[in-house]
C-alpha cells in the first residue's frame, strides 16, 4: 500500500501545478527514485514533458515520454492513460481521478490545483483514499 502525499497549490498562476510537479520529480530522482508523472492527457503530458526541459535553468531532469521512450530506461517519464510498465516507485498525478494503477506504486503524490474544480477533485481523490485506509499526508504549498 502506498504512502499518499496530497500537495495542495495556493498559487493560481497558470502552470503552477505543472511546475510543482516537476520540482517534486526533481527531488525523487535526485533521491534515486522512478518517477512517473501522469497527465490527463496528451497535451497535457506535453506541458509537462516541455515544463521538465526549462523550469530551472540550473537543472537537467533526464526523461522522456511514455510510451515512446519507455524502453531507453530513462528514470522519469511523462504519459497519459494506460498504466506505465515497469514503474512502480514514485507516481506524481496530476489528473482528477484516481489513477487506477496507483496501487502499486511506492508512492503517490497527488497535485491539487487552485481553482476550485481541482479542490472538489482534489477532495474526492482524498476521500477514496482515506476510505481505503492509505496513509496520508497533505501540504500546502
Amino acid at each position: 500500500m502506498p504512502r499518499v502525499d496530497f500537495y495542495v497549490v495556493a498559487d493560481s498562476a497558470p502552470g503552477a501545478a505543472t511546475l510543482l510537479a516537476c520540482r517534486l520529480a526533481e527531488k525523487a530522482w535526485l533521491a534515486g527514485h522512478r518517477v512517473y508523472l501522469h497527465a490527463a492527457g496528451a497535451a497535457e503530458a506535453a506541458r509537462v514533458d516541455d515544463t521538465l526541459w526549462t523550469f530551472r535553468q540550473d537543472s537537467f531532469v533526464p526523461h522522456g515520454r511514455y510510451p515512446e521512450q519507455a524502453r531507453e530506461g530513462l528514470p522519469v517519464l511523462v504519459g497519459s492513460g494506460g498504466d506505465p510498465e515497469g514503474f512502480g516507485e514514485v507516481l506524481v498525478n496530476l489528473t482528477r481521478e484516481v489513477p487506477p494503477f496507483h496501487a502499486r506504486f511506492e508512492r503517490v503524490l497527488e497535485i491539487v490545483a487552485a481553482d476550485p474544480e481541482a479542490r472538489e477533485a482534489g477532495r474526492a481523490r482524498y476521500r477514496f483514499y482515506s476510505q481505503e485506509g492509505y496513509p496520508l499526508q497533505s501540504h500546502n504549498v
